[in-house]
């Protein structure tokens, strides 16, 4: 028997192979450990993407189309709420404004209200929303946020990417076209309001000029102020949802463009409201529509959205009986037209506060919001002598002025906690948060009147406030050639009828040209 044979019979080689082949195993092992890591780190990290797609359920999209910092459910709400800010406008607001108007203004009230929101559009993109919500600051003192860079917004990366907004480059989990549209519809609803003190008389293509250059110059930067984290906000100063943003702008503007435009015609003078049913469907839009207008603000599906719709309701519902019981005390009567814009002005008033206050608190903001714009439209508006058609200065300005100086008292910490750790009203110790309150309503105040008022003069200038007194003695037909009600063509004199034929011939030869 060999030496070898002996080895294997006590055991020894056996052994010995069995070692040799572990070592080259994980010799090999370490020496491929390096190539396979980069491999299975990319493995594990597309693998965590499947499984995030999986329970969003987008595993059909391609991965750039869900990032990780993408909220889907909240990016869903975002563009669902701003949907309903958008129906306010248009029907919304172009019902609820045709129906008040006078019948043979019809036509005027509601194509006003229609070119506002699509021109807003227009300018929005150019230089309107990276002027109220860009980061960083293009103007500022010191630490104190102006104004951001007047720039267009429509790149596709810039579109696509994770929308961040204001001086302090505040992040939010939707997408920035997301982010841009819904703040679009809020300044688009804005000069659609302020048409309101307008009606009846404004020339046409003077309201063309007016709306994209307003936008721009008065709204964009008080949006930036109070909405994207500017000075005002810095100093403090809070408004959930816009009732400084845009209804003090709105309210305030229309009384600034009531008194720059003129009055309406003498006989005129007077709130005729030729269509009740219109009202009444208009407010319904409005006052739904108001659930993504304040549940949208915390830009998230989130508990405080859910707050805020409450007390959206909660107020609107309150003041809209608060005004038929001011009707009642002093016109003996409740009416359609007083409950409808009791309705409004609780919604206004809600606004600055509503993701802010508990439940009791919405329902005194509605009180407070259906009896002090009662007395302004009632009491004070005709001391001021300004012809102001649907007492949008009451209704909005007065009423979003109400409400920021509430959210300054009523700010609840155990709702705030939810949006704005911190944040507390006077009723909880915080008396600096009603003075800042103040400060922003005065300023929004001040800026507001003289920058409307300077523009429209200036416009003034080039075009005519006023359409002509032979166009307003017939309405719609001398203003646009088309009438809301056919009944209104008998009563239309054959020679203006003639001579909006021939304006039209004019304009159809100049064409072909």
């Amino acid at each position: 028997m060999t030496k070898e044979n002996r080895l294997w019979e006590k055991g020894f080689i056996r052994p010995a192979i069995i070692l040799s082949l572990a070592i080259l195993v994980i010799v090999f092992s370490h020496l491929s450990l390096a190539q396979t890591t980069s491999n299975t780190t990319a493995e594990i990290q597309s693998l965590n993407q499947s499984i995030l797609a999986l329970e969003n359920r987008t595993a059909y999209y391609p991965s750039a189309a869900v990032p990780s910092w993408l909220d889907t459910g909240s990016n869903a709400w975002m563009l669902t709420a701003a949907t309903f800010v958008g129906l306010q406008s248009i029907p919304g607001v172009a019902l609820y404004y045709a129906g008040l108007s006078k019948k043979k203004y019809a036509v005027n009230t509601a194509l006003m209200v229609f070119y506002a929101f699509a021109a807003v559009l227009i300018v929005w993109m150019i230089a309107g929303y990276n002027a109220g919500f860009g980061y960083p600051a293009f103007i500022h003192v010191g630490e104190y946020g102006i104004m951001g860079y007047p720039l267009p917004a429509w790149s596709g990366i810039y579109e696509a990417h994770q929308a961040v907004y204001g001086p302090g480059g505040t992040l939010v989990n939707i997408p920035m076209s997301t982010f841009i549209f819904f703040q679009f519809v809020f300044a688009a609803i804005t000069p659609v309001l302020l048409a309101g003190g307008v009606l009846e008389r404004m020339n046409f293509k003077a309201w063309m000029l007016f709306v994209p250059l307003w936008s721009l110059l008065v709204y964009s930067p008080v949006a930036y102020w109070l909405f994207a984290g500017g000075w005002l906000n810095q100093l403090g100063a809070v408004d959930f949802s816009g009732g400084y943003v845009i209804h003090v702008d709105a309210g305030v503007g229309a009384l600034a463009a009531a008194l720059a435009i003129g009055p309406r015609l003498a006989s005129e003078r007077k709130l005729e409201a030729h269509s009740l049913p219109l009202v009444l469907a208009g407010t319904g839009l409005i006052w739904l529509g108001w659930n993504g207008f304040n549940g949208g603000d915390p830009l998230g599906a989130t508990i405080d959205a859910a707050i805020a719709v409450l007390n959206t309701n909660i107020a609107a519902a309150t003041s809209a009986i608060a005004w038929m019981f001011m009707d009642m005390a002093f016109f003996k009567k409740p009416t359609l037209v007083g409950a409808t814009s009791g309705a409004i002005t609780g919604l206004v008033a809600i606004t600055p506060a509503a993701g802010y206050v508990n439940g009791w608190e919405a329902m005194v903001i509605g009180i407070a919001s259906g009896t002090i714009p009662w007395l302004a439209l009632y009491k004070l508006e005709p001391k001021l002598r300004v012809d102001d058609t649907l007492g949008v200065f009451s209704t909005h300005g007065i009423a979003g002025i109400v409400g920021g100086l509430l959210t300054g008292v009523f700010a609840d910490p155990s709702v705030t906690q939810y949006v704005a750790p911190g944040l507390t009203g006077a009723l909880y110790g915080n008396w600096y948060q009603l003075a800042v309150q103040a400060l922003g309503a005065a300023v929004v105040f001040v800026y507001d009147f003289a920058a409307t008022f300077g523009l429209l003069k200036l416009i003034g200038l080039f075009v005519p406030l006023r359409a002509e007194p032979t166009e307003l003695a017939i309405g719609d037909y001398a203003m646009h050639g088309e009438v809301a009600y056919s009944e209104l063509l008998a009563t239309i004199p054959e020679s203006a009828k003639r001579k909006t034929e021939e304006t039209a011939v004019v304009e159809e030869n100049e064409k072909k040209k």
